[in-house]
């Protein structure tokens, strides 16, 4: 007898239930997989894995998707951009979602060197994730005329959860968010933490941190957590 898989089973009862509340929610989703078929087998992606979901409002440039890998059960909500900043003679993937990544809505992560968010990253609606910036050394030129800064690279350990209106962006070398962190709503990040970190605060800041002999989060004071 054929294994049954409960996870799969328990996905459809929850797609059906949302069906028969909302009949119309149908259209939605049979769009948003339309959508994603004609990504997967017309759009040259490095890497495009199983039960993704994109909606049909993102933005994907078909010229950086050589660069951009999409892990299984990634969710990309409305949209969502996928930049590539620079892509004439780049060697390495640019943008790399892990399995399970969910992208909540209006979220952008522009990419010029290297950003990765690894398995079940969780981003709310409106996170920026950038791994450079605009030039501005130059007052006598327009900054839209300088270009970008070189940047640095960017890494989102598994299962991360960014809240709303959260900005990460690097300005050099490489900036990580250690896994199982949460980055509280409205956060600059501009500096790498350590896994299972609260952070919070523009810029931001180490809040608390899981403690694993009493399992609790413990709150760091200021002293500690600069030196974290």
């Amino acid at each position: 007898m054929p294994a049954i898989d409960v996870t799969d089973n328990k996905r459809d009862s929850v797609v059906d239930s949302d069906i028969r509340r909302d009949p119309v929610s149908w259209i939605r989703r049979f769009h948003a997989k339309v959508h994603t078929l004609w990504l997967e087998h017309t759009y040259p992606f490095l890497d495009f894995g199983k039960s993704v979901s994109i909606n049909h409002s993102c933005d994907i440039d078909r010229k950086t998707a050589p660069f951009i890998s999409i892990g299984d059960e990634a969710y990309l909500a409305p949209d969502v951009w996928l930049n590539v900043e620079a892509f004439r003679g780049r060697t390495e993937p640019a943008i790399v979602l892990g399995r399970g990544c969910k992208l909540g809505r209006r979220s952008v992560i522009s990419a010029k060197n290297h950003i990765q968010l690894e398995s079940d990253v969780l981003l709310a609606p409106s996170v920026l994730i950038m791994d450079h910036n605009h030039e501005y050394s130059d007052p006598d030129l327009p900054i839209h005329a300088q270009g970008t800064t070189a940047g640095g690279r960017i890494v989102i350990g598994r299962n991360c959860w960014l809240g709303y209106g959260v900005v990460i962006c690097c300005g050099r070398g490489i900036l990580e968010v250690g896994h199982n962190s949460v980055v509280a709503a409205n956060s600059v990040v501009t500096t790498s933490f350590p896994p299972l970190s609260i952070i919070a605060g523009n810029p931001a800041r180490l809040i608390k941190k899981y403690d694993a002999a009493s399992q609790k989060w413990v709150r760091c004071e200021r002293e500690t957590a600069q030196v974290c």
